[in-house]
């Protein structure tokens, strides 16, 4: 199974239903971003503290990698920053055409797949902006590769990704309020489950085809690349397991 084909069939069609990672920010956003009153997040609620961020964004070239949904690219490009962003599918990439066109706002959009980036010259950005999207992706380690080979050095990455532990459960039952061991980690749709499921996941949930990482690929991998760790927090990550536990985790790093 073409996971990325899959994936981006249900990411158009959660531009469709108005998911909550699809809902571009509003005039009224945009327009506070220019005047200087902006946040942005990585993962479902905490925003990135304000010093992982360059002091001034006013023509710093930005990459929002696998950041489609008209979210945090609009609200980079009014603090003045020349925005890109990259994402496997179009109708998350449309969600920045709209705001761009409608707030009279310079997004280039670009349609691929987050482990390839060689459409990117190398040192191309200043910032790279990830969020909470490398699930979707079955190694994470080409990601962390390509992020450092375009970004200039001294760059800044920004990421969010899951804890992987609530893979450990079997996502129908916490859906249904049961947490309920099931998973050997690293998890994977592809073969962590039967194809019965799978279809039923996809097809009748609309879920996309996820993958875990462990934090060794997740953390060590960034250091791996080269990069440096110089931030980090934690916070919820949208499930039941939010009463006992922090299910997402950012991360800052400096190339070095």
């Amino acid at each position: 199974m073409d996971f990325l084909k899959v994936n981006q069939k249900v990411w158009e069609q959660k531009v469709a239903d108005n998911y909550i990672w699809s809902q571009a920010v509003t005039s009224e956003e945009v327009e506070k971003a220019k005047n200087g009153d902006w946040n942005i997040v990585l993962t479902p609620k905490k925003h990135v503290p304000k010093d992982w961020f360059p002091k001034s964004l006013e023509g710093k070239k930005v990459l929002c990698l696998a950041s489609g949904g008209g979210q945090q690219g609009p609200i980079l490009a009014a603090t003045g920053a020349e925005v890109t962003v990259f994402d496997y599918c179009e109708a998350q990439l449309g969600q920045d055409r709209l705001v761009a066109e409608r707030d009279s706002l310079d997004i280039r959009t670009i349609q691929g797949d987050m482990r390839d980036l060689s459409v990117f010259e190398d040192e191309s950005f200043d910032l790279i902006v990830h969020p909470w999207s490398n699930g979707y992706v079955d190694d994470v380690l080409p990601v962390w590769k390509e992020a450092y080979r375009v970004l200039k050095k001294g760059g800044t990455l920004i990421s969010g990704f899951s804890n992987p532990v609530e893979f450990i459960f079997d996502l129908k039952e916490m859906l249904d309020g049961r947490l309920v061991v099931r998973h050997k980690l690293p998890y994977s749709d592809l073969t962590s489950i039967s194809e019965e499921e799978l279809q039923e996941l996809v097809l009748n949930q609309g879920e996309g085809i996820c993958f875990s990482h462990t934090l060794e690929n997740q953390i060590q991998g960034q250091i791996s690349a080269g990069f440096a760790i110089a931030g980090f927090y934690e916070d919820i990550g949208g499930t039941m397991l939010d009463q006992y536990m922090n299910g997402s985790i950012a991360t800052k790093a400096i190339k070095l």
